[in-house]
């Protein structure tokens, strides 16, 4: 055996089926189109989500919610975070650069100071809102809430 007689497995390779040249190749004709109807034609194209006539998928099914165009949205920063802040960096003023400067919230966004955890440290925190919880425990060591 050599490169001069080398040949694919048998029944691996198929001959292409040549569309269109006349009746005698067998697929003249319609061209494997079958009679008539917009598939027949050419430009032919199925428009996303068609089934054949069908009542489509996306039109059996009922439409739900609503999205409220006026919210706003908060990126949340809980006080643990702040806690954790304090006690690693020594930061006792908070605001939006130093938020940021830690990788917290990104450059566009609007901060709300969260509850969860333990707050030990007086700070001073300016955010955009505060929850209630939030305000407390920053007040209740001393430190100050400010709204923006």
């Amino acid at each position: 055996m050599d490169l001069s007689n080398l040949k694919p497995a048998k029944g691996s390779v198929k001959k292409r089926k040549r569309i269109g040249r006349g009746s005698g190749s067998g697929h003249g004709g319609t061209s494997t189109r079958g009679h008539k109807g917009a598939q027949s034609r050419s430009g032919y194209s199925q428009k996303k989500g068609f089934e054949g006539g069908q009542m489509p998928l996306y039109r059996r099914v009922p439409k739900g919610g609503f999205k409220n165009i006026n919210r706003v949205e908060y990126a949340g920063i809980n006080i643990d975070r702040i806690q954790k802040l304090y006690d690693e960096k020594g930061i006792s003023v908070f605001n939006p650069e130093i938020f940021r400067e830690n990788g917290l919230v990104s450059k566009n966004d609007l901060i709300k100071i969260l509850g969860r955890g333990e707050l030990t440290a007086k700070v001073e925190v300016t955010a955009h809102a505060f929850s209630e919880t939030a305000t407390k425990a920053i007040e209740a060591n001393g430190g100050t809430a400010i709204k923006m």
